[in-house]
């Protein structure tokens, strides 16, 4: 099947007799068991649920993995992939990554005794480069948030195999849909499931995808040891979500190609950072790896003034820290989504105070058009 027929055509309801249409929500801690010697396939919600089994199978399929795990929130994701390091080990990352991931990085992991040191890695050979006999991982996300840089992901694996080292890729940005890290040679797919999976900004959750066996064992344990799952009602809305994601991210890209070209034409804006765009520096690598460009993108106003007014002033983007929704979204990510990065990784950052990052939502992009020309008019 064609990847919309599999986001709505799927087992949802394994070995239930009565074959609803819709996943149901197993709201139960435990499962009675028929022996007092043995467990069943289901035992406790924290080890396995059925929902959660439901949703996990689906992103297993949606990024060509073999096994899928659904978290609390992106940040739990991204603290089970630390997990899977010891002290003394180092993570080699990209120096554009989300705000809580810096924060994880630069303020929990020193105290575990992992160590973690930023590349850039829009060079694969700058990574290699950079690579000590500690390193364990490389990190990075591509398109990066929230400066759009491209990560050329074949190539990093490459890196990555040649060196022995594990490859996590945050595929948020993208999604399953216009992107799948796993094919590309990446070890590990993780998500924010808050984003695009979700698409409507009522759920908190993160994924992780990989094909390999004993890294899936791994994740599992640590998921099971710590507590950190995605609860069932939340895996039931993110069911729910997955199922438009399609219709939505091509309205959202529709959308943002539209916008991304006003903004480039705008007296009011210094400069536009969109994948889609063919001035892009990282557009070819873009175009190789994935089958769109998206809905995030960021511009630099005249100034932080302007930006400030721009992001106060309009009415149709809400001033929000996260991205992804069907309703289009507006921050300054050095005030907002990035605020809390480590002191000694600004350095490694060159995140202006003048950036906008919008998420184009599904509204009429002309009245979103207008809304952003009002806006800049006036700043």
């Amino acid at each position: 099947m064609k990847f919309a027929s599999k986001l709505v055509h799927f087992d949802s309801n394994p070995g239930d007799p009565l074959r609803p249409m819709v996943t149901p929500i197993y709201q139960t801690a435990t499962f009675e068991q028929e022996h007092a010697d043995s467990f069943g396939k289901f035992d406790y919600s924290r080890s396995g649920n059925p929902t959660r089994r439901v949703l996990e199978d689906q992103m297993a399929v949606l990024e060509n993995g073999t096994r899928g795990f659904a978290f609390s929130s992106g940040m739990t994701a991204v603290a089970n992939v630390t997990r899977l390091l010891k002290a003394g080990d180092e993570i080699l990352a990209d120096w554009d990554l989300y705000g809580g991931t810096a924060r994880l990085f630069g303020g929990v992991l020193p105290r575990t005794g992992i160590k973690v040191r930023y590349v850039d890695a829009s060079n694969a050979a700058n990574i290699e480069e950079h690579i000590s006999p500690a390193t364990r991982m490389i990190y990075v996300e591509s398109p990066t948030n929230p400066m759009l840089r491209i990560i050329n992901l074949k190539a990093t694996a490459v890196v990555a195999k040649r060196r022995g080292l594990l490859l996590c890729v945050d595929n948020s940005t993208m999604s399953p849909y216009l992107q799948n890290p796993l094919d590309l040679g990446a070890d590990i797919a993780l998500h924010s499931a808050t984003k695009f999976l979700c698409g409507h900004s009522d759920v908190t959750g993160g994924v992780i995808v990989v094909k390999d066996e004993k890294l899936a064992e791994d994740i599992y344990y640590l998921q099971n040891a710590e507590g950190t799952a995605l609860g069932p009602f939340d895996c039931y809305l993110l069911l729910r979500g997955l199922k438009t994601l399609k219709v939505r991210m091509d309205a959202q890209q529709h959308n943002a190609t539209l916008i991304a070209n006003f903004l480039s034409t705008h007296p009011g804006v210094r400069k536009v950072f969109y994948p889609g765009n063919s001035s892009h520096i990282g557009h070819p690598i873009h175009q190789a790896q994935a089958r769109g460009s998206g809905a995030v993108l960021s511009f630099t106003a005249a100034g932080a003034a302007a930006a400030k007014s721009i992001a106060e002033k309009s009415e149709l983007f809400r001033i929000s820290v996260s991205f992804g929704s069907v309703s289009s979204t507006i921050s300054i990510p050095v005030k907002m989504s990035h605020a809390s990065v480590p002191a000694e990784m600004l350095a490694f950052r060159s995140i202006p105070e003048s950036l906008l990052r919008l998420s184009i939502g599904i509204e009429d992009v002309d009245d979103l058009i207008s809304d952003l020309s009002r806006c800049l008019d006036q700043a």
